[in-house]
């Protein structure tokens, strides 16, 4: 074949935040497929917030991103070469084959690779509405929050993959939806784009009193669920605003990625409200994923649920647009585009 695979390795560990010296890029050859294998050529590649506690080395809920080895995450291409009966030349595939060009893949291992139509759904929509992303909003908002119609529903980090779903997934089940995002244009994007009923910017309201009256003003009736993925100052104000019995999905703490300490400022607040505080993965929930896969692929399909891509060109971009992500110049889901 002689195809030479451009890939991004960890070589370091971040002290802080994360840097472009944190990895490398190395090249290495395809290599010859073996009976019932199959080679893939990624399209597009996915960087996400989760990725940054991985390349810590510290417990958490996933396994740390080992050393001087591709940089795992999601991604979806074609099969440009099959010696597996269970695939062609042609099939659309996501799978997780990490920041790389290419990947060969077993095709008799379950769960590598799922096929996608292409047809009905862009092909970069199954690495952020209709992927992990979009599980992760239905499963954190039926499954925690469970909302009901009438209800109000909060989510942080609103104009983002993740968040406009949760939203507009409140929306459809007739709830009231109240965003929270960075800076007038997202916030334009998740009233205007997304449906939202209302969106504030966080950083228009800096300290706990401002933003917590601009919550007050945006949830006359206080806030019976929330999503969230930011945490900190966002959270305390929340707790401010929270109704007895509320429900919140913890997802993320972007917040606190860089390894700071997050304290809260009234904890009590938990329990003199009687809050559910569930923190999940979505990987956890694997029995959940296709009623997701298929509510999620109907409505992109039918252009019932917006989104938005940030697309950075080329291999060589995916550092860069990592940690532009987690500083929040991003808009909506931030994807690599390789072919």
């Amino acid at each position: 074949m002689n195809l030479i695979n451009k890939q991004w390795h960890l070589v370091s560990r971040p002290s802080g935040e994360a840097s472009p010296d944190n990895f490398r890029l190395v090249e290495a050859p395809v290599p010859e497929l073996q009976d019932g294998q199959l080679l893939v050529r990624h399209h597009y590649l996915s960087v996400d917030p989760y990725m940054r506690g991985r390349m810590n080395e510290g417990k958490s809920y996933a396994a740390a991103q080992p050393l001087n080895e591709v940089m795992q995450g999601g991604t979806v291409g074609e099969v440009a070469a099959s010696k597996s009966d269970a695939y062609r030349v042609g099939d659309r595939v996501v799978g997780m084959g990490g920041w790389q060009q290419y990947q060969v893949v077993d095709g008799a291992q379950r769960g590598l690779l799922r096929k996608v139509d292409a047809a009905q759904v862009p092909l970069a929509a199954y690495l952020g509405a209709v992927g992990m992303p979009g599980v992760t909003a239905w499963v954190g908002l039926n499954t925690i929050i469970a909302p009901k119609a009438g209800e109000t529903v909060v989510v942080s980090a609103a104009s983002g993959a993740v968040g406009s779903v949760v939203g507009q997934l409140a929306k459809a089940r007739g709830c009231r939806a109240v965003g929270l995002a960075g800076g007038p244009e997202k916030c334009r994007a998740v009233t205007e784009e997304f449906g939202f009923d209302a969106c504030i910017d966080y950083r228009a309201h800096p300290d706990l009193k401002s933003l917590s009256a601009a919550l007050k003003a945006a949830c006359p009736d206080g806030i019976d669920g929330y999503f969230e993925n930011v945490g900190g100052l966002i959270l305390d104000a929340v707790l401010l605003r929270a109704n007895a019995f509320a429900r919140i999905a913890l997802c993320g703490m972007i917040a606190g990625y860089d390894g700071a300490p997050i304290p809260m400022a009234a904890p009590q607040l938990l329990l003199v409200n009687r809050i559910k505080l569930q923190g999940f993965i979505v990987t956890e929930h694997m029995e959940h994923w296709p009623a997701a896969l298929q509510e999620l692929g109907t409505l992109v399909a039918t252009g019932k649920l917006k989104y938005r891509e940030s697309i950075a060109q080329g291999i060589e971009a995916a550092p860069e647009a990592f940690i532009g992500m987690l500083k929040g110049r991003n808009f909506g889901k931030q994807l690599v585009k390789l072919v």
